[in-house]
């Protein structure tokens, strides 16, 4: 018995100390995400922002050197057309010491101080290779800006595809939570008419189950949410958080027909415009073959001059004060011709022939796949407004059917059964919705990527007038 009583006396020291230290872990963890939350920088995403944010992405940034190192490559090679100038000194300065001893003749002394400093001056007058040269290096210069721009725009539509979809996700939330609320109503309904001794335990059942249901799609819904912020704020290179307007609407209209979507995509497409550049690479290349076997004519000008210090053979005592100087100057007008190689530049162009022929093939592939994409791109598009104008009307109707149904069910000629019907097929509707809105969105923005025309703000008819339909995809607020 006292061993009962003294037990729990020797463990309150214990147990004080281990609430301590939890109380002080406690206001740790709440000091540090206070600091957490001081300290993290809250950046504001909108839609029409994002192209801005997105120049924060590394991949981008790489490329923007690309570009850098390509300019300084086209500089280097039209640097070829101006003249070139060599400074070269074999020794500076060169001391030589020897002596010359024969038998049959005065020994020479050797002790000479020299420098032989020359200067040499080439200018190419006519250079095969250099139009070549210069000719790949812009085409390179150009084909890295395209990149740059083909990759800052790629990143844009993909940055906000993300958006869009985290707003899907979080309208996808607020759906659920809808429907969660009308499953708990119908719980309570169908808990009250049995308490009344009119209802049955099988329809409490039933209500318990779609609201179970309903709860465990809600958490799948905000995790999904939550991923989407994650893979947003990647994209866009965020480190903290986000505040962002989570309202889906839609993001503008397309009043451009079919034809001009197609031909303004083809002009302006740079990937199409690389593979032009491309084609001109090889047959340049081709060409720098062929001019290996031209006349490279140059003309150079030399002056070289020594200065020396001493005695070079003396007879006698070295004159070490005696100095010299003399210099130099050549100028010439310099021929080279490589004449014959076996074949091996001429087979070499036709390589580079034949390359230049496969990008052209290329290009036709590419222009048809364009022209699929862009063409697949609109009609969704004016599938995705159909869809977007049916399902507002079933979400109407179906807010008519659950709540017509929900009071048949309470004067007692309907079942629970049909009530949960019901409001599962409002939420499917408000889901199809949502859905619609969030394909239209993304048909707009890769029509704007494949076309390089802008999204229009106003919605005008094909004679740019404004539609007075009630029933078009004009007249939803934007």
């Amino acid at each position: 018995m006292l061993r009962r009583v003294i037990k729990p006396i020797l463990f309150l020291p214990l147990a004080f100390s281990i609430n301590s230290i939890n109380v002080l872990s406690s206001e740790t963890k709440n000091y540090i995400d206070n600091v957490l939350e001081e300290k993290a920088n809250i950046t504001f995403v909108d839609y029409q922002e994002i192209e801005k944010i997105v120049l924060n992405n590394q991949e981008l940034k790489s490329l923007e050197k690309l570009v850098t190192s390509a300019s300084f490559n086209l500089s280097s090679q039209i640097s070829q057309k101006y003249p070139s100038l060599d400074f070269q000194a074999l020794g500076l300065p060169k001391y030589v010491a020897g002596k010359n001893y024969n038998s049959n003749s005065d020994t020479l002394k050797t002790s000479q101080f020299t420098a032989n400093p020359s200067l040499n001056i080439r200018w190419d007058l006519i250079n095969p290779l250099r139009g070549s040269e210069i000719k790949i290096a812009k085409a390179n210069y150009k084909i890295a800006e395209n990149n740059y721009e083909i990759k800052k725009k790629d990143l844009i539509k993909e940055a906000r595809m993300r958006y869009h979809k985290y707003q899907k996700s979080y309208q996808d939330i607020q759906n659920k939570k809808f429907t969660l609320d009308l499953s708990i109503t119908s719980l309570e309904n169908a808990k009250a008419k049995l308490d009344a001794g009119i209802g049955t335990k099988f329809e409490v059942l039933e209500a318990e189950a779609e609201l179970s249901r309903d709860k465990q799609s809600l958490n799948e819904k905000k995790i999904e949410h939550e991923i989407n912020k994650i893979s947003l704020k990647e994209i866009l290179n965020i480190k903290g958080d986000f505040e962002s307007n989570n309202e889906q609407n839609l993001i503008g209209f397309w009043n451009h027909r079919l034809n001009k979507n197609i031909n303004e995509g083809l002009d302006n497409n740079l990937s199409l415009k690389n593979l032009l550049l491309q084609k001109s690479i090889k047959k340049s290349q081709a060409n720098s073959f062929l001019a290996q076997n031209k006349p490279n004519i140059y003309i150079s000008n030399t002056l070289s001059s020594i200065f020396s210090k001493g005695e070079v053979g003396a007879t006698g005592n070295i004159d070490y004060e005696k100095s010299g100087s003399n210099y130099t100057n050549t100028i010439s007008l310099n021929f080279t011709w490589s004449i014959f190689d076996g074949g091996q530049n001429k087979n070499s162009y036709k390589s580079k022939i034949a390359e230049a022929k496969a990008e052209k093939y290329a290009y036709e592939n590419l222009k048809n796949a364009l022209t699929t994409s862009i063409s697949k791109a609109y009609l969704n598009l004016k599938l995705n407004e159909e869809k977007i104008i049916s399902t507002l009307k079933e979400i109407e109707s179906s807010k008519e059917s659950v709540r017509l149904s929900r009071l048949r069910y309470d004067v007692g000629i309907s079942t629970l059964k049909d009530v949960l019907v019901r409001q599962s097929e409002l939420s499917n509707a408000k889901s199809k919705n949502i859905n619609a809105i969030y394909n239209y969105n993304l048909n707009l923005d890769e029509l704007e990527r494949l076309t390089f025309i802008d999204i229009n703000k106003n919605c005008l008819g094909s004679d740019n007038t404004k539609i007075k339909d009630t029933e078009s995809i004009c007249n939803i607020q934007i």
